[in-house]
């Protein structure tokens, strides 16, 4: 009897493998069923990072996950078979659409194109054409030479011009008058326009995927904008790996290749703080207070997208290599560092180590250190050079989140525009939460990074930094900067601060308490 049962359970797989689909397709299907990563890793008993891989390309399914994997994967193609959005509702003469028998089903699961990718596991580009699946042009190539897009990136044409399938042979008209003049030919675009334009086709499609999801959660909340407001939020930390995901498709760099991390960058436990001190500010300039009656005017203002703009920082990519004295510091390395800050003897700016109650040697991340050696250096002279006393630190990268933090910044600019809460802060809640869970978090178990999460803390902390010390060379003085997005000034803000919701802008901060908006101090000490 065992034998009997293991034959089939052979067979079984040896027709499920023969039917396997390529990555684009799994996330499709798993998709369509609106199945989370986490659902297909718990049946199949593996960590959402496997998923992940099986859905990019970067790993395929091996025993014992394969065989359940790929029964779930023929089950779903069986119900969401690809084209398989529902047709409008036939009028009253019309004859009801014939149902797919279940033959062209398993056919349409076996014959779904792969993209074409080169031994380092990146897409093969090559000329532009329409895509065989969408109709929308691409540069990307399947396997078989037609173009086709990375990664899961069609998306519907536009109704009003809809194209033609690929496959469909091209009928020639009968004419009796003179044979039409050929047309000139179209200029082949070089290399650098392909990639610009490739670049520019990525970000439309992935910014689609951010519409598309807001779409979906407010028809299906039936207009109820605050019910679909929730359902966007709790599925925020999946759609902004997904965005994450896509972004790195043709990237070198594996994220999912975890190096080990030492134990500096550990909680002791549950309770404690981490060790990583990130500079949180928390300053209220001596010489002013709300206690004391007084008429010098105040504006609370607002950093718009203060961790958006931290995610271009230098983040290690390799293993943390461990390091003492300044042997580990240089400018293409990052990482955490044991130092002792130079004294800080300007009262009217803030301390850019942050407002911390004991003196003496921290560790700090590498944006931290960036800037206590910029404020140390011979254009601002501020303070003394911090002593370094340990590193632990890797070869870096500026630009590893570049494309995910552009790709938010657009759709963020274009809800602003179209006047769309509902996307702007379905956008926020992406990126916020991306940050805030890819260290020790039981919310993201697809990136475990805590380097990264208090070196992108940092990064904000430093960029407030830098507007305050902006504000004060531009003659307003800084009465209070606290959090990552809070700076309060005296003066004529808008000759230092252009004006607006842009992520390189400034705003008027409104809430609830006196220290908002507009308000008055009076003066101490003078």
């Amino acid at each position: 009897m065992t034998e009997k049962l293991s034959v089939e359970a052979l067979l079984e797989e040896a027709r499920l493998n023969a039917s396997i689909p390529p990555p684009a397709e799994r996330l499709r299907l798993r998709e369509a069923a609106k199945l989370s990563r986490a659902q297909v890793a718990e049946t199949c008993d593996v960590g959402r990072s496997t998923v992940a891989n099986w859905e990019t390309g970067h790993s395929e399914p091996a025993p014992p996950a394969r065989l359940p994997y790929l029964r779930l994967l023929k089950g779903l193609a069986e119900i969401y078979p690809p084209d398989s959005t529902p047709a409008p509702a036939p009028g009253p003469t019309a004859d009801p659409a014939p149902q797919p028998a279940p033959a062209s089903v398993l056919a349409a699961f076996t014959a779904a194109p792969e993209t074409l990718r080169g031994a380092d596991g990146r897409a093969i580009e090559g000329d532009p054409g329409p895509c065989i699946r969408c109709g929308i042009e691409t540069t990307y190539q399947s396997t078989d030479g037609r173009p086709l897009h990375s990664g899961a990136m069609c998306q519907p044409a536009d109704p009003a011009t809809p194209a033609a399938p690929a496959s469909a042979p091209a009928v020639s008209p009968v004419t009796t008058g003179p044979a039409p003049v050929s047309p000139a030919p179209v200029p082949v675009p070089s290399r650098p326009e392909r990639r610009a334009r490739s670049a520019a086709r990525a970000q439309a499609d992935t910014t689609a995927l951010i519409a598309r999801a807001v779409q979906d959660e407010a028809e299906r909340a039936g207009g109820d904008e605050e019910a679909a407001l929730k359902a966007l939020i709790k599925r925020a930390i999946p759609d902004v790996m997904h965005l994450f995901n896509e972004t790195r498709a043709t990237a070198r760099y594996d994220y999912t290749a975890y190096p080990a991390l030492p134990d500096i960058l550990k909680k002791p436990s549950k309770k404690d703080p981490d060790q990583i001190w990130e500079a949180r500010p928390k300053f209220h300039h001596p010489g002013y207070s709300l206690k004391v009656p007084g008429d010098v005017k105040v504006t609370a203002l607002d950093v718009n997208a203060a961790y958006l703009s931290a995610l271009k920082c230098w983040l290690p990519i390799g293993k943390l290599e461990y390091t003492t004295g300044s042997d580990g510091v240089d400018p293409k390395r990052s990482g955490v560092h044991l130092i002792t800050p130079g004294e800080w003897v300007h009262p009217h700016l803030p301390d850019p180590i942050g407002d911390r109650d004991e003196p003496g040697a921290l560790w700090v991340t590498n944006a931290t250190l960036r800037l206590l050696q910029r404020l140390a250096g011979p254009k601002h002279g501020l303070t003394d050079a911090p002593v370094i006393h340990e590193s632990w630190t890797s070869g870096a990268t500026e630009n590893f989140l570049d494309a995910l933090r552009k790709l938010l910044s657009a759709a963020r600019d274009e809800a602003i525009e179209n006047n769309d809460s509902l996307t702007l802060e379905y956008v926020k809640a992406m990126y916020s939460k991306f940050i805030s869970t890819m260290g020790e978090s039981i919310h993201n178990r697809e990136l475990v990074r805590p380097d990264w999460m208090h070196i992108i803390h940092s990064q904000a902390y430093a960029n407030l930094w830098g507007k305050a010390f902006k504000a004060s060379t531009g003659g307003l003085d800084v009465v209070a900067m606290m959090g990552t997005d809070e700076l309060h000034v005296t003066g004529d803000w808008r000759k230092v601060f252009p004006e607006g919701r842009g992520v390189s802008q400034m705003k008027v901060k409104h809430g609830e308490g006196k220290a908002t908006g507009e308000y008055t101090v009076g003066t101490v000490g003078r």
